[in-house]
């Protein structure tokens, strides 16, 4: 007789076996750790206290939304043209890659205050109806919002992929067998996710990271310092630690700090909440479709994640003020873990807590953040590649999904809007279009153009639509 086959994979009320939920939440910890910590590193935020407050900020998330929506909270690049501009205006500048302790409270208070906007916005949905929210932000915009997070991210993705050829100040290789460690990574990771069956199917990322560092190993032990792809922790991260065991090489506290009120820092700060929305929409529109997926798969009824995207804006909202509170920079929900669980098909929110328990514990255990902190950067870009282009593939699913009229003029004008303006923002200005003396960030910039374009063709809409009737 024929197996019956077996659904793999596990659903966000699910919790696997404790082996398999620590190793599922070490892979989401790898995943969400490149781009929070090189948040950290460019606005001048301590790396520890970053990691710290992403893994606090995730455990209150979960249960804010009581347990319902599987989502890692990680620091966000929107806000960092704000930071680094705010420090500037300021007259403070990074030591070592790190703001001064006065800078980063004031950076705090207007992180603060940016968590109202969203809190206002979970509200308004919350009471509009998620319906009314939809005229505002269609398919048609939050599908290509989340095809320009993943696209604006592949600069990103190559620098990481090959460090080496584009930072040779700060690597002393110099030949291209980094390209050999990245595509590697790459390639294992998907022939991992493409092949493998039952558990292991399940941790193609993890597996991949493995893969690449022992060549990276190999390559290393065969040619030398010369050929040293691995990284160590900056001196620098442990200094302004608020306790330490020792001299702190294996014990010690991030470096937390309170709030400073400014109101410069709530107007040049808060309003980038507003870019966040689309980008969490899109995010949870995209969980809604694969948890719901898996559950069809599995005989088991609809989870509407989507209806519940007023909690996810609060949520987001609280865990900005949360991570403001200790000394981290503003966040939103990660692509990369999505696209992890969308990958794995591991959704279940009992790892997400596990994982944030685990950043929690790296935050504060020095040899344990150095071995994170060390992996390649041409391993963290091969997975990048996969992952980042996984959440511009998830935008086109969304706009499948819910099946937008590719033939409508209003809808191509929108999403060519969108799509050109947030990656040519970031191939040609680099993410911050200057706009009448205000740098706006390319992916705040295309939700916004696009929802206003969208509000501006949808006139006189449902006029015409009674008429063809």
């Amino acid at each position: 007789m024929r197996k019956p086959n077996v659904i793999v994979g596990y659903l966000p009320d699910e919790r696997p076996s404790p082996l398999r939920l620590l190793l599922y939440a070490i892979q989401q910890v790898i995943v969400m750790f490149p781009a929070t910590v090189a948040v950290a590193l460019i606005t001048g935020f301590q790396v520890s206290t970053t990691i710290f407050a992403s893994g606090l900020a995730t455990i209150c998330f979960v249960f804010i939304t009581g347990k319902k929506i599987p989502m890692y909270y990680g620091s966000s690049f929107s806000y960092l043209s704000a930071i680094s501009g705010l420090a500037a205006a300021q007259g403070y500048v990074q030591v070592n890659g790190i703001l001064p302790t006065e800078a980063i409270q004031i950076a705090q208070f207007g992180i603060i205050a940016s968590g109202l906007v969203s809190i206002a916005a979970g509200f308004l949905v919350k009471f509009s109806g998620r319906n009314a929210v939809e005229k505002v932000l269609p398919a048609s915009i939050t599908g290509s919002i989340a095809m320009i997070i993943g696209l604006t991210l592949a600069d990103d993705a190559l620098r990481d992929a090959a460090p080496v050829l584009v930072d040779p100040v700060n690597y002393v290789v110099g030949s291209n067998w980094v390209w050999v460690v990245t595509l590697v990574t790459l390639i294992s990771t998907i022939v991992f996710s493409r092949y493998l069956k039952g558990f292991f199917s399940q941790l193609p990322l993890l597996l991949g990271a493995v893969v690449g560092c022992l060549v990276a190993a190999v390559l290393y032990w065969i040619g030398g310092a010369d050929y040293n792809l691995f990284r160590s922790l900056p001196a620098e991260a442990l200094a302004s630690s608020t306790w330490k065991l020792g001299d702190g090489s294996i014990f010690a506290l991030p470096a937390f700090s309170l709030p400073k009120v400014s109101w410069a820092a709530v107007a040049a700060i808060m309003p980038i909440a507003i870019a966040t929305i689309p980008e969490s929409t899109a995010h949870i529109y995209q969980l809604d479709i694969y948890v719901n997926d898996l559950a069809a798969k599995k005989n088991k009824p609809k989870y509407g994640i989507a209806n519940l995207l007023h909690k996810n804006l609060i949520g987001d909202g609280i865990c900005d003020m949360i991570s403001g509170v200790v000394g981290g920079p503003a966040g939103t929900n990660y692509g990369e873990n999505i696209s992890t669980m969308a990958i794995t098909r591991v959704f279940s929110i009992p790892v997400l807590i596990a994982a944030a328990v685990i950043a929690m514990v790296i935050s504060c255990f020095t040899p344990l953040i150095s071995v994170v902190y060390g992996i390649p950067l041409a391993v963290i870009g091969g997975l990048e590649i996969y992952l980042f282009g996984a959440i511009a593939a998830q935008g086109v699913a969304i706009m499948i999904e819910k099946k937008v009229d590719m033939f409508s003029a209003k809808n191509i004008a929108v999403i060519a809007s969108i799509l050109i303006i947030g990656v040519g923002g970031e191939m040609w200005f680099k993410g911050n279009i200057p706009f009448f003396g205000m740098n706006v960030p390319c992916i705040a910039g295309a939700a916004v153009f696009g929802i206003l374009l969208n509000l501006l063709l949808s006139i006189g809409e449902g006029k015409d639509k009674k008429e063809k009737k």
